[in-house]
């Protein structure tokens, strides 16, 4: 972070991001690669802003105008609201939790996700919540404490070894369980996160990029273990890469006979990627979030303003976070045999 020399309250400021994380915290200019943000106003001099850090909080740049209009809604009504991507909120709705029914999420830190299903099943239910880094955890329950939510259980457990294979030890409800004892299963993956946004740069090399698919093969098998016949299986992830999305859809159901590709409601994003093998029909029941097919660079801000509510609404609907949904229904037990192997 750099600032100039001369910078005071009051002052208008333009703001830039350090798009490699070159800058040195305070100096006085920096000419390495930048993006535009937007312009603000200083709400504190450089001296305060420097000299206060790390224990100084709060605004020290209120943006005035900034490149992105919307407003900033953090720490707003923190015990009645969870800030979302809109397809973190649509991956839930999909899974379609019911009041009553034991539900696993797999990968659930930091809970957003987890509290949006116990809000579903309005907290009658059992909504299980793992994750394998424990102060994660605690925040999941932070989040469940924090919005009165009683149905949660958070765990600190490794997803890939949440079958339970020694069915005489008892562990009371906690990991790891038994074989097709979840009525729903939310397996938002560990992913090489390239749909995240805002991300100025993106320094994951291909070797880190490709190692994110037989882990999620591996959480993706346990998933299909834990859920019971009729059950529902939601994969997602917010990542665009077809290894990741498509291919893996592909691999579950040639893997797994007892799945049944289902579509979705509410159905906002686009249809799947081509390119792993799948049928026109099944790449209309996948919900695929990409980002890139919305073009803004050349886009008169101020005719926005102007603009059709639907119009707003498609956009903004576009304009999100790259992101991945499939669901799939478990049709019979996975210690069935399939009549044709």
């Amino acid at each position: 972070m750099s600032a100039s020399k001369f910078m005071k309250a009051g002052d208008v400021i333009s703001v830039y991001s350090d798009i490699k994380g070159k800058c040195k915290k305070g100096a006085k200019e920096f000419d390495g690669t930048k993006v535009f943000l937007g312009n603000g106003i200083s709400e504190r001099s450089r001296k305060e802003i420097f000299g206060g850090l790390p224990a100084l909080k709060g605004i020290g740049i209120r943006m005035t105008e900034p490149i992105y209009l919307s407003p900033s809604f953090d720490s707003v009504l923190p015990s009645y609201l969870f800030l979302q991507n809109l397809p973190s909120a649509v991956v839930t709705h999909v899974l379609n939790p019911q009041p009553g029914e034991k539900i696993l999420d797999m990968c659930a830190a930091p809970g957003g996700k987890t509290t949006h299903i116990a809000a579903l099943i309005h907290d009658q239910g059992e909504v299980i919540a793992l994750d394998k880094i424990s102060n994660k955890v605690e925040k999941i329950k932070q989040n469940a404490l924090l919005l009165g939510l009683n149905s949660i259980r958070a765990f600190c457990f490794d997803g890939t070894k949440a079958v339970k294979v020694d069915t005489i030890e008892h562990t009371e409800g906690a990991p790891p369980f038994l074989p097709e004892s979840f009525d729903r299963i939310l397996l938002d993956a560990p992913c090489s996160g390239m749909g995240q946004r805002p991300n100025m740069a993106c320094n994951l090399t291909l070797k880190e990029v490709t190692s994110y698919q037989p882990l999620q093969r591996k959480l993706f098998t346990v998933a299909v273990q834990l859920l019971k016949p009729g059950g529902v299986l939601v994969y997602s992830t917010c990542t665009v890469t077809l290894a990741e999305n498509e291919e893996q859809v592909a691999w579950a159901l040639r893997t797994f006979p007892c799945l049944q590709l289902q579509p979705q409601e509410p159905q906002i994003g686009g249809e799947g990627m081509m390119g792993a093998g799948l049928s026109f029909e099944q790449l209309k029941w996948l919900q695929r979030f990409d980002p890139s097919f919305v073009s803004l660079q050349d886009t008169d801000i101020d005719s926005l303003r102007d603009a059709r509510i639907e119009d707003m609404i498609w956009l903004a609907n576009k304009d999100c976070i790259g992101f991945f949904i499939a669901k799939f229904l478990k049709c019979k037990s996975t210690s069935e045999k399939d009549p044709q192997r």
